[in-house]
């Protein structure tokens, strides 16, 4: 059974370059509660651009 714990959600990472592309990831909410932004590999544009999290 997957362990539930609300300080390290799940969230997804969306690419900002419209692709569609995510990434899925955790985040610590207590070091970072504000929306994360991580420059990440988009293979569908095949280039390094800026993924934003999704709620």
């Amino acid at each position: 059974m997957a362990k539930h714990n609300e300080l390290r959600p799940i969230i997804k990472l969306r690419s900002t370059a419209g692709t569609g592309f995510t990434y899925v990831t955790r985040k610590n909410r207590r070091n970072n509660p504000d929306r994360l932004i991580i420059r990440k590999y988009d293979p569908a544009v095949r280039q390094h651009v800026d993924f934003r999290e999704e709620r």
